[in-house]
């Protein structure tokens, strides 16, 4: 099965927000065991839509679209979908019916917008949307079938899984594309494929594979379509082997989030962070994840000096003698993270991020990190690269890597 993605608003276009609803889906679809031909953005206009639309069934077996279904006058979707399909919009008593659920607590905020998105075309299949008031619709022409769904992602995330994965895997049998991901870290991604390239020579047809750089890993996917399938694990097994003596994890999920999520949980503790250089970044990737309050109790920005004495304890004559990036310091960080707490663990960065800052002593990119447990504390040093982000995602992946590692061994 092919499918193309079609996002529309003028305020992706424009860059005001960012697509992630496309990056979902794709990741759905792949899973599936379907292939996604074309990610494509047009602006809120009749002609564009029709075009997008058009053009998309022509490459594609399903076609998902996201966005333009909102109760105000520049949400065009419905219309333009209606006049595609040669229909018409009429009242849908089943969509009035979820939208009156909705508003049971409150009946008066319904008003004549809301309502009118019980409009839906004629032949489409009304999808049920529990987390907001726009229907999802579901077509099908000519053995093909496009699907609508609502552009706020949340609404998108709920309904793809729950309404649309199910009658795509009931219609398209013959789905054939399966993948399997291992993340490596600590190598340069040209070094990287230096080492795999013999494997690479070896790949048969309908396999491939691709190389996903991030901050500090390097996620490796290795795709087989077709008949090609039944190779897969077997060719996966000698790419594990191509890459002995490099550091590297298997059982990941998609994301680095959804793996120190994954694996956080898993070890039934609590965790907590300090951070400087890293600015709550750490903060940021733990609480990505649906349900890190299990595990994660909190974490201090200490940019100041003050915020790291005042708050984490850290003694004023080490700030002195060693300065904020340096090996007591980034410890103090950590216990003091674990203290104010009361997490099981904690990590702490200190460093000096860049653009500016730097001297021949500490240049740009030099970051401590340091973790705490049960059993104490201990720190690392590292010179990453003279790019702000790149520093700054490169130590918060190295500091969750080096505080999962401290889990494992408690």
């Amino acid at each position: 099965m092919k499918s193309v993605i079609i996002t529309i608003g003028d305020e992706i276009l424009l860059g005001q927000i960012l697509d992630t609803n496309s990056r979902f889906i794709a990741r759905e679809l792949a899973a599936l065991g379907a292939e996604t031909v074309e990610m494509r953005s047009v602006s809120d206009e009749k002609g564009e839509i029709l075009r997008a639309v058009d053009d998309a069934f022509k490459r594609a077996d399903a076609v998902i679209v996201t966005g333009g279904l909102g109760p105000t006058k520049d949400d065009l979707t419905k219309n333009v979908l209606a006049e595609y399909f040669g229909t018409e919009l009429e009242f849908n008593p089943q969509a009035y019916g979820w939208l009156e659920e909705i508003f049971s607590a409150h009946p008066e905020r319904m008003n004549a917008y809301n309502k009118s998105q019980a409009m839906l075309p004629k032949s489409c299949t009304p999808l049920r949307n529990k987390k907001g008031t726009a229907s999802g619709m579901w077509f099908e022409k000519d053995g093909k079938v496009l699907v609508s769904l609502p552009g706020v992602p949340f609404e998108t995330e709920y309904l793809f899984p729950a309404e649309v994965l199910p009658r795509l895997k009931e219609k398209f049998h013959d789905l054939l594309l399966r993948y399997r991901l291992v993340t490596v870290y600590d190598i340069p991604e040209a070094e990287l494929a230096m080492k795999l390239a013999a494997f690479e020579d070896t790949l048969e047809e309908g396999l491939g594979l691709a190389y996903l750089p991030s901050a500090g890993l390097i996620r490796l996917r290795l795709t087989a379509r077709g008949k090609a399938v039944d190779r897969l694990d077997g060719f996966f097994n000698r790419l594990l082997k191509a890459l002995d003596g490099l550091s590297f994890e298997t059982n990941c999920a998609d994301t680095a989030e959804e793996e120190i999520g994954r694996r956080l949980a898993a070890g039934g503790v609590t965790v907590a962070c300090a951070e400087s250089c890293t600015g709550g970044n750490i903060a940021h990737l733990i609480t990505a994840r649906p349900g890190a309050s299990a595990y994660f109790l909190g974490g201090v920005v200490a940019y100041a000096n003050e915020v790291k004495k005042n708050v984490l304890g850290v003694r004023a004559e080490d700030l002195e003698k060693y300065g904020a990036v340096s090996e007591p310091v980034a410890l103090q960080m950590a216990e003091g993270a674990r203290r104010v707490t009361g997490a099981d663990f904690a990590a702490a960065t200190t460093g000096v991020a860049g653009p500016n800052g730097g001297t021949p002593e500490k240049p740009v990119g030099t970051v401590w990190i340091a973790v705490a447990g049960p059993k104490g504390a201990h720190a690392r040093k590292f010179v990453f690269s003279h790019t702000r982000e790149r520093n700054i995602g490169r130590a918060s992946v190295k500091a969750l890597r080096m505080l999962l590692e401290e889990i494992e061994k408690a």
